[in-house]
């Protein structure tokens, strides 16, 4: 079978090898076998091929933290899914391999009718988004939770979980032209960076309390907001969960009244939590009510073109299913 391998830490472009390796084994007990159909280039694949991730396996590895396929054929004592169903791949299971023996555990037949491409999507930034909203402040129905970062994958989910929970969303510095997108959606106040963010935020939040902010890029528009006053007048916390941010600016947390906490899916009391996410996420994406724009999908073969495009910025797919044909 066709995989992708990562043969050296470093640059992704010349560490990850197209490759052909042995079939899986049967399935055993509690077990199935699974066809990949896609799987994301998400940046946590980055990182761990640069070697400057949470986990670093020994080489070389099939990488690839999250994607969706099809039941093949099941072990004994599988009883939850059915040969035919479309699963999620386990959290961080090595997904970039056309087929892959994993346990039974946790997986459940996804909405027949949805995209799978929209499906490979959803291990990793709706439980991501569903815990920042419900793990740090106990927000309840009429509040308010501002984000930067808005039209990421993780922003668009926060979106939604924000509004089945009844909170009012802030969105900051999403793309010029996702701006409608983003009402459509249910964020009730969206403001792209500018010099005059914070007139258009003080407007439209009053002197509402905001407790809660996600911290997902870094630059200066991101210390504009953390500066702006009506997002830090009250005490409040800040969480963080891209690398690369920048709310630790120290003068900015000695003087203002801030928590500044970081996220990572990946700890076990995390990971624990995030089965219901990945449901509710699962019934949204087959709804029609959240699509995440994709900006391309490539052939596993076509690795290296993939990693170049996601450097550039945009989400990437890697179409498995059929690589060896």
């Amino acid at each position: 079978m066709r995989a992708v391998q990562l043969i050296a830490y470093g640059n992704p472009v010349e560490g990850l090898k197209y490759v052909d390796l042995p079939e899986p084994e049967a399935p055993g007990p509690n077990q199935v076998l699974i066809g990949v159909e896609f799987s994301p280039l998400n940046q946590s694949d980055l990182l761990l091929a640069r070697g400057i991730y949470a986990t670093r396996p020994a080489l070389p590895t099939v990488i690839g933290n999250e994607g969706v396929g099809r039941v093949l054929a099941l072990g004994p004592g599988v009883e939850n899914v059915r040969v035919g169903d479309r699963v999620l791949a386990p959290l961080s299971s090595f997904t970039w391999r056309e087929r892959m023996v994993v346990s039974a555990n946790g997986l459940f037949a996804l909405p027949p009718g949805a995209d799978p491409r929209q499906l490979a999507m959803l291990s990793i930034n709706p439980p991501t988004a569903a815990l920042l909203l419900s793990e740090y402040v106990n927000l309840k129905p009429g509040e308010w939770v501002v984000q930067n970062s808005a039209n990421s994958g993780v922003g668009r989910w926060v979106i939604a979980f924000a509004k089945t929970r009844g909170l009012k969303n802030r969105k900051h510095r999403p793309a010029a032209g996702a701006r409608g997108e983003l009402k459509a959606i249910g964020g009730d106040v969206v403001v792209v960076d500018s010099p005059d963010v914070s007139k258009e935020i003080k407007t439209a939040v009053g002197q509402a309390e905001l407790r809660l902010a996600l911290d997902g890029v870094s630059g200066p528009g991101d210390r504009r907001a953390r500066r702006d006053p009506v997002a830090t007048r009250h005490a409040r916390l800040v969480c963080s969960y891209e690398l690369g941010s920048d709310v630790d600016q120290p003068l900015e947390v000695i003087f203002k009244p801030l928590t500044v906490r970081g996220f990572w899916l990946g700890h076990p009391e995390s990971a624990a939590k995030s089965a219901p996410a990945v449901a509710q996420a699962a019934e949204i994406i087959a709804s029609g009510r959240v699509h995440i724009p994709v900006a391309a999908t490539y052939a596993l073969s076509s690795i290296r073109d993939a990693v170049t495009h996601a450097q550039r910025g945009g989400k990437i797919l890697l179409e498995i299913a059929g690589s060896s044909k």
